[in-house]
């Protein structure tokens, strides 16, 4: 005979197998996500112009997304979740005469799908969008002020040199911390800089500002109105960070403008150092004439390398100074220079004054600064 106890103990595994049993019948299994992700459509197809495709993602999972060529081709959102999202993808404008490609990259369960992209191009010189940032072939955008917030200009960025005593080319103004007396001289309004000179009192006042950071070698450029007052020297140029002496640690002027000088829509660029500058009248320099230099925008620009300086008005070279390989009399250029953005008025280059004619008004829609990739 089975001893009672031994029945109740088989009595209660036959309940606990059978208990198991329906539970586990009983409930759905919890499935895991497949990990499954397609884009609609399933490739870029645009024309040289700046634009944006819209995506349609479908995924049951999580994933994240990025383009190849981050220069030209930008995405957003960077990744997204379960469901259907919907992803811009933007273009610059191509300006390289000839097609570009990249991809978008989707990354979702450790897997990856690719989606291509093409812009075509155009056989003609493409003019700039409004605000466009235009990235030269071979850099990338390294910082930039697009002069876009009303008010003074960010002490972040900028310095100001200040005082009188004629700044070595016989100035008559005097350089103000971007205002004087409450007036000011140095202020951002309707989307550019204004640098002004001004009669306040008996003393023309005026500014004198430069880049807090330097950069040694890259594109410089800057998009500029000048003024036709007489005696009025608007300037955009570069100077030295370890500055010790004039003109052997050299000089950059990618910009300067007087007509009491140089002569109305005339603008000129230059280098300076020990074996070319000025006071020799040997100074690598040219003049460029610039229609409507006063009344309309023009992108004044240079290329710095180790090898050579090409200097740009609207996109065409007008100057080329290249490096001798002599030293330092001739290329003290291998160290960080400062960008400065000034309106001088008389003096050496700003010639025969005319007071009726003030304030004058310098204006820079914006400065950018790119370096090599």
């Amino acid at each position: 005979m089975v001893p009672a106890n031994g029945i109740y103990k088989g009595l209660l595994l036959l309940f606990m197998a059978a208990t198991l049993f329906n539970c586990s019948c009983g409930q759905e299994p919890v499935p895991e996500e497949a990990g499954t992700l397609s884009v609609s459509p399933s490739s870029v197809n645009a024309t040289y112009e700046a634009g944006t495709t819209v995506l349609t993602v479908t995924a049951d999972c999580d994933w994240g997304v990025s383009a190849a060529d981050k220069d030209w081709c930008t995405v957003s959102p960077s990744g997204g979740i379960k469901g259907d999202t919907q992803v811009k993808v933007t273009l610059t404008t191509n300006r390289s005469g000839k097609p570009r490609n990249t991809a978008l990259t989707f990354r979702y369960k450790g897997k990856t799908l690719e989606v291509p992209v093409a812009q075509g191009f155009s056989d003609e010189d493409v003019p700039p969008a409004p605000g466009e940032i235009v990235v030269p072939e071979g850099y990338v955008l390294d910082w930039n002020e697009e002069f876009d917030t009303p008010g003074r200009p960010s002490t972040a960025d900028w310095w100001y040199e200040t005082g009188a005593g004629g700044w070595g080319n016989n100035e008559l103004q005097y350089y103000a911390p971007g205002s004087y007396n409450g007036e000011e001289l140095a202020f951002i309004s309707d989307g550019s800089l204004k640098i002004q000179a001004k009669k306040i009192g008996g003393t023309v006042y005026s500014i004198r500002m430069n880049t807090t950071r330097g950069w040694q070698y890259g594109w410089f450029e800057a998009r500029l109105k000048v003024s036709d007052a007489a005696g009025s020297w608007p300037a955009f140029w570069m100077m030295p960070k370890n500055f010790r002496t004039w003109p052997g640690d050299g000089e950059i002027d990618i910009m300067e403008y007087a007509i009491s000088t140089q002569g109305r829509n005339r603008s000129s660029s230059s280098v300076h150092c020990n074996a070319y500058n000025w006071p020799k009248g040997t100074q690598k320099t040219h003049v460029q004439n610039v229609s409507n230099a006063a009344t309309e925008f023009h992108v004044y620009a240079l290329e710095w390398t180790a090898s050579e300086m090409r200097f740009y008005i609207d996109g065409k070279q007008h100057l080329l100074f290249k490096n001798e390989g002599k030293g330092y009399d001739t290329w003290p250029f291998d160290a960080p220079f400062y960008l400065k953005f000034n309106m001088a008025w008389g003096g050496n280059m700003g010639g025969t004054v005319n007071e009726g004619q003030l304030p004058a008004t310098y204006e820079v829609d914006y400065v950018r600064v790119f370096t090599k990739k």
